[in-house]
């Protein structure tokens, strides 16, 4: 095989990232979560695409909206809760939802089962960035490189 980036790949060959970049104590939720950054393994450079696993009791992030990054989740294996500012919806194999960029609906994804959830997501790769947590004292900015959390008020978290 030459040198260049081959255009498929087997997800079990992409080392997962476990938990998140969150500071404590906002990351204890996200501990469990696994993603398999599918996107950068085939040199996709417009939109991520990750494949995430939660399990039992994990969450898929602090509950969130961006100013600038769409979201959408297909739902691969297992059954996981939606929860946005409208309520609870429970996802299954096949579902799918969508955040567009802007609008303020917090949202997150919760394992309450016994088995693990695989799913997809996809999003925008918004070089300037910001997001808004519903739920906590704490927001992120990206301006160019990775994101910076700190409290509302804009001072740094620790």
């Amino acid at each position: 095989m030459s040198e260049e980036k081959r255009c498929w790949l087997d997800p079990e060959d992409v080392t997962p990232r476990k938990g998140s970049i969150y500071p404590a104590p906002f990351d204890a939720p996200v501990a469990g979560r696994e993603k398999r950054a599918l996107g950068d393994a085939l040199g996709l450079t417009q939109f991520g695409v990750n494949l995430v696993t939660l399990p039992p009791g994990a969450w898929s992030s602090q509950r969130h909206w961006h100013a600038n990054e769409d979201e959408f989740v297909y739902v691969v294996e297992g059954e996981v809760t939606l929860v946005t500012d409208a309520g609870e919806q429970i996802l299954g194999p096949g579902m799918a939802a969508g955040f567009p960029a802007g609008r303020p609906d917090g949202h997150h994804l919760i394992n309450r089962t016994k088995t693990p959830v695989i799913y997809l997501e996809v999003g925008t790769r918004a070089a300037v960035e910001q997001a808004q947590y519903s739920d906590i004292d704490m927001k992120a900015r990206k301006d160019g490189g990775t994101f910076v959390f700190t409290h509302k008020n804009g001072d740094p978290y620790p």
